[in-house]
C-alpha cells in the first residue's frame, strides 16, 4: 500500500509541476533541490507514472555509489509498500534486483555507462535521472555527456533530469542544451557552528596518512558532542580506516550505539543507519552521507573536515586515493545534516580563522582523477580525445595521452586511438583496462586478484597481495563476501565463449605469437598458489611497475623507487610487483601499500615490452662510460664494457661532458686563455662580428669551433690535449676581414711613454686593465685606451705594488699624485719623483741610471 503521508510530506512535490511541464516542454531540466526534500526518491516515482496518475514510464536513476543505490531504491519501494525488486529495483557490480514489472531502476554510473556502451540507444527508457551531480565523479560527468550525444543523434524524445543538491545548475543547464532549471525549497533548520579545532598542531594529511592525534581529537569532539547535546551524532571522517580508528577510541559509549556507514559496510548496517533507532546513535560515516543519504534523528554533525579523493601522479606512474582538506561546499552540505528535522550544531575540528582558506568546491574527477578508463570509454564511443563531447570540464592533454599510452600498451585502442576489439572487451569488463587486460590473459583465473585490486583492500589485510588474498579467501568479514561476489561475476564476463579477436590467453607461456598489444604473460598453470597468482596477474596489469631490490628498496621498471615497512612480508623477496602504492611526505620515493612477490621470468615476461638491450654511451663520474645494458626498463639486468661504441653516442656524450663542465675540459695555454679574454672584451664592447666566447655561446657553436678535434676523440684525456687556442681561433671573423684587426682593436701589450711594451689585462671585460710603473708613465696626459675603451691604470711603485689606480691620468697628475709623491719618495729616493710628472722625462730606470 502505498505510503501517502510519507509522500505528501516530501517538500520537492511543490516544484513537480514545473518539473514535468519541462521535461514535457524541452525534455531536458536541471532539479536543484536541498537534501531530505525527496529529488531522489518521490521525483522518480511521478515521472515514472507510479504515483500522481502520470504515463507510465520506465525511469534509470543513476547514482553516484552503491550504498546510495541500493539505499533509494529501498525508500522507494517502501514508500510504494513494496519489496525491492518490484516496480522499483536497483543493480549495482555483482548485484541485480530487478522484475518484469520494474519500472523505476536505480543504478549507479558505472553500471551506466556500460550499458550504454553496450546499447546506445538505451532501448525502453524513457527518463534517465542523473542524481547527485554536483559530486563531479568522471563517471556521472561522462554518462551525462553520452546521454546528451544519444538524445541529440538517436533519441530525441530520451528525457533527461540533471539533480542534486547544490549543484552548478547554470553549467548543467547549459550543457544540456539550456534546459530549465527547477528549483526546490526544503525545510532548512538553523545549524549553529562550533569551531573545535585541536589544541596543538598536527600533521596534514599525505597520502591516505591522516595524524592519529587528530583522530583521537575527533574522537574526543565525539565525546563533548554527546554530553553537551541531544540527539544522534554523524561523524564525517575521510575513509574506512579512519572510521575503525575512532570508533576503537570511542570504546564503550554504554546506552550508545556506534554505527560505521560506507561502501564496504555490511547490508544489515547499512540498513540500520537509514532507519530510525531505538537508542542514541553515532554514525560514523566517510563522505556517502553528505547528501546520497539520509540518516534519521541526526541533530550534530562532527566533521574531521577530511575527505579522499582520486589523485595521479604522472611523473611516478602512480594513481590512487588521497586524502584532502574537504571543501566549504562539501562542509555546508555536511553541516547540514544536523538540520534536516530540527535544529542542529556542526562542530567542524578546525578554526575559523582555517575555514576561509579551504578550496570553495571539490575538484571535478576530470581534472585530477586518472584517465585511463575515461579514454578507453570515449575511445569505445567513438571520440578518442572527447573534443566532441558536452564536459562542464575538458580532461587535461597531459592526462588524456598518459591514459591513450596505457591503452595503447594493452591493446586496447590502435595507433588513432581508436578502440580496438580487445578495447571494446575491456570497457564492459566493470574493471580498470589494467585489471581487465589482465582478467583476460589468465583466462579469468586471475578474478581473485583482480577482485582484490578493483577496491581498496581493507587496511588489517596487509601489504602483501598475496596474503591478503588468503584472508579474503577465508571470509569472515563484509569485505570477503564482496569479494566473492565480485570473484563470481568476474569469471562470468570473462567467459572463453566471448574472446575477442586479438586476446591472447595464459598459453602464451614465453610470448611466442603474442598478439599486438598482448602483456606477454606466462601461464597461470603451476604459478605458484596464491603467491604466483598475485604476482602474475599484478605484474601483467602493472608491468612499468615491476620491480628489483636494490640498495635497501625497489626500483621499478617505470624508474621510480618504492620502499616496503619493516614488517612487510614483501621485505626480502628479490622481485616484487607494486600494485598500490602512495608517497610519503617529505620523500621522493614511494611507499607500496599493497604488492606481491613474483620471480623474475614472470616479470620478464609481464613486462617483456620493457626489455631491451642496447649500447649506453654517456658521461658520468667526470668521463666517457661506454657500456652494453640489458634493460627492463629502469632496471639493470647485465652490463659488459662496451670497447667499440658507436662514434656517435660517444660524440653526444663529450657534449654531455663540455655541457657540464665547460670549455675547461681543454687545455688552456696562457695565450689562448688571453685570447679568449681579448675576445670577450671586442664582443661585449664592439658586438658582431666579434664572437660570443661564453661558456653557453662555444657549446651551442661547438661544431663550428671545435672539430675535427672532438670527432677524434673518445674520452676525457683526449680532450684535454686539444689546443683550445687553436680551436678558438676559427671563430675570428676571417671572411670580413675583421679578424685581421685583432691586434689593432685588443692588442696583448701596449708600449708605454717610457718604451716598455706592458701586457694588458682583459679579464674584466668591460675595462681592461694596465699594472705599470709610475714613473713609465710620466709626461703622458691622456689615458691609453683600446677600442675606445679608455684602460683602467694601475700606477705600481717602484717595488711593483700598487700605488693607485685612475682611469684619467690628466687629473691624477694634477690632484692625486702629489699625496703619493709624498708618502713614496721617502721609501724610494733613488727613484726619481719630479714635481710636475705631466711635463718630466719617463723612465723606467733609478736617479743614478739616469745620471749616468
Amino acid at each position: 500500500m502505498i505510503r501517502y503521508d510519507a509522500l505528501d510530506a516530501l517538500p520537492v512535490r511543490s516544484a513537480l509541476p514545473a518539473l514535468t511541464d519541462a521535461l514535457e516542454g524541452d525534455g531536458t531540466a536541471v532539479l536543484v533541490a536541498p537534501p531530505g526534500t525527496g529529488k531522489t526518491t518521490l521525483v522518480p516515482l511521478v515521472l515514472a507514472g507510479l504515483v500522481g496518475g502520470g504515463p507510465a514510464r520506465r525511469v534509470v536513476v543513476a547514482e553516484p555509489r552503491r550504498i546510495a543505490a541500493r539505499a533509494a531504491a529501498r525508500r522507494m519501494a517502501w514508500l510504494l509498500g513494496e519489496r525491492p525488486g518490484e516496480s522499483v529495483g536497483f543493480t549495482v557490480r555483482g548485484e541485480r534486483s530487478v522484475g518484469r514489472h520494474t519500472r523505476v531502476e536505480v543504478v549507479t554510473t558505472g553500471v551506466l555507462l556500460q550499458r550504454l556502451q553496450r546499447d546506445q540507444e538505451l532501448a525502453g527508457v524513457d527518463v534517465v535521472v542523473l542524481d547527485e551531480c554536483h559530486e563531479r565523479h568522471l563517471d556521472a560527468d561522462t554518462a551525462a555527456a553520452f546521454l546528451w550525444d544519444v538524445r541529440q543523434a538517436l533519441r530525441p524524445e530520451l528525457r533527461l533530469l540533471a539533480a542534486s543538491a547544490t549543484t552548478d545548475a547554470e553549467g548543467w543547464a547549459r550543457l544540456l542544451g539550456g534546459a530549465p532549471v527547477v528549483e526546490a525549497s526544503g525545510v532548512a533548520y538553523p545549524v549553529e557552528p562550533v569551531w573545535a579545532p585541536p589544541a596543538r598542531p598536527v600533521r596534514p594529511p599525505h597520502g591516505m596518512r591522516v595524524d592519529p592525534a587528530l583522530l583521537a581529537h575527533v574522537a574526543s569532539v565525539v565525546r563533548r558532542a554527546l554530553a553537551e547535546r541531544a540527539g544522534d551524532v554523524l561523524c564525517f571522517l575521510p575513509g574506512v580506516g579512519e572510521i575503525a580508528r575512532v570508533a576503537g577510541q570511542l570504546g564503550d559509549l554504554g546506552d550508545v550505539d556506534v554505527l560505521q556507514v560506507h561502501g564496504r559496510a555490511p547490508a544489515a548496517v547499512q540498513d540500520a543507519v537509514l532507519a530510525p533507532g531505538r537508542r542514541r546513535r553515532v554514525v560514523l560515516a566517510t563522505s556517502v552521507a553528505e547528501s546520497s543519504l539520509t540518516v534519521p534523528g541526526v541533530r550534530v554533525v562532527v566533521d574531521s573536515g577530511l575527505a579522499r579523493e582520486p589523485r595521479v601522479d604522472h611523473a611516478r606512474g602512480l594513481s590512487g586515493l588521497t586524502t584532502v582538506r574537504a571543501s566549504r561546499a562539501a562542509g555546508r552540505q555536511r553541516a547540514g545534516r544536523a538540520g534536516r528535522e530540527a535544529p542542529g550544531v556542526v562542530y567542524r575540528c578546525w578554526s575559523e580563522a582555517e575555514d576561509g582558506r579551504l578550496p570553495a568546491f571539490p575538484a571535478p574527477e576530470i581534472k585530477v582523477a586518472d584517465l585511463t578508463a575515461f579514454a578507453l570509454q570515449v575511445a569505445c564511443w567513438g571520440d578518442p580525445d572527447a573534443s566532441g563531447l558536452a564536459l562542464l570540464d575538458p580532461p587535461p592533454g597531459g592526462a588524456m595521452a598518459a591514459a591513450r599510452s596505457a591503452l595503447a600498451a594493452v591493446g586496447a585502442v590502435d595507433s588513432a586511438g581508436r578502440a580496438t576489439a580487445v578495447g571494446g572487451r575491456l570497457a564492459r569488463l566493470g574493471v580498470h583496462p589494467r585489471l581487465g587486460r589482465a582478467l583476460l590473459d589468465t583466462a579469468g583465473a586471475g578474478a581473485p586478484v583482480v577482485a582484490l585490486l578493483s577496491e581498496e583492500v581493507p587496511r588489517e589485510y596487509g601489504d602483501d597481495l598475496a596474503a591478503a588474498l588468503r584472508r579474503a579467501r577465508r571470509g569472515g568479514d563484509a569485505y570477503a563476501g564482496r569479494w566473492t561476489a565480485e570473484v563470481r561475476r568476474l569469471r562470468g564476463v570473462s567467459g572463453e565463449s566471448e574472446r575477442p579477436a586479438g586476446w591472447r590467453g595464459p598459453e602464451a607461456a614465453t610470448g611466442a605469437g603474442a598478439e599486438p598489444g598482448g602483456t606477454g604473460a606466462g601461464p597461470v598453470a603451476g604459478a605458484g598458489g596464491d603467491d604466483g597468482l598475485a604476482g602474475l596477474v599484478s605484474a601483467l596489469a602493472f608491468p612499468e611497475r615491476v620491480a628489483k631490490a636494490d640498495g635497501g628498496s625497489y626500483l621499478m621498471a617505470s624508474g621510480t623507487r618504492a620502499e616496503v615497512s619493516d614488517g612487510s612480508g614483501l621485505r626480502g623477496a628479490p622481485w616484487i610487483v607494486v600494485a598500490v602504492a602512495d608517497r610519503p611526505a617529505g620523500k621522493g620515493h614511494a611507499r607500496v601499500r599493497l604488492g606481491a612477490a613474483v620471480p623474475e621470468d614472470v616479470a620478464r615476461a609481464a613486462a617483456r615490452a620493457l626489455l631491451e638491450e642496447r649500447e649506453e654511451v654517456h658521461w658520468a663520474d667526470g668521463d666517457v662510460v661506454a657500456r652494453r645494458v640489458e634493460r627492463l626498463g629502469a632496471i639493470e639486468l647485465a652490463v659488459r664494457p662496451l670497447r667499440d661504441a658507436d662514434p656517435a653516442l660517444v660524440r653526444a656524450a663529450l657534449l654531455e661532458g663540455l655541457r657540464q663542465e665547460g670549455p675547461e675540459l681543454l687545455r688552456w695555454s696562457p695565450d689562448a686563455v688571453v685570447l679568449r679574454q681579448r675576445l670577450a672584451f671586442l664582443r661585449a664592447h664592439l658586438g658582431e662580428p666579434w664572437p660570443d666566447v661564453s661558456d653557453a655561446a662555444l657549446y651551442a657553436r661547438v661544431d663550428e669551433w671545435l672539430e675535427p678535434e672532438l670527432g677524434r676523440a673518445r674520452r676525457r684525456a683526449d680532450l684535454a690535449r686539444i689546443d683550445a687556442g687553436q680551436a678558438l681561433a676559427r671563430l675570428l671573423p676571417w671572411a670580413s676581414g675583421e679578424a685581421a684587426r685583432l691586434d689593432e682593436l685588443a692588442p696583448e701589450r701596449i708600449t708605454v711613454p717610457s718604451g716598455s711594451r706592458i701586457r694588458i689585462d682583459y679579464r674584466d671585460a668591460e675595462r681592461p686593465v694596465l699594472a705599470v710603473k709610475l714613473q713609465e708613465m710620466f709626461g703622458l696626459r691622456r689615458t691609453p685606451a683600446v677600442a675606445g675603451v679608455p684602460l683602467l691604470v694601475h700606477l705600481l711603485s717602484p717595488a711593483g705594488r700598487p700605488a693607485a689606480v685612475t682611469a684619467d691620468l690628466a687629473s691624477f697628475w694634477a690632484d692625486g699624485y702629489r699625496g703619493v709623491r709624498a708618502e713614496l719618495r721617502g721609501r724610494y729616493p733613488k727613484h726619481p719623483w719630479p714635481e710636475d710628472p705631466a711635463a718630466a722625462e719617463p723612465t723606467r730606470h733609478t736617479n743614478a741610471r739616469l745620471r749616468r
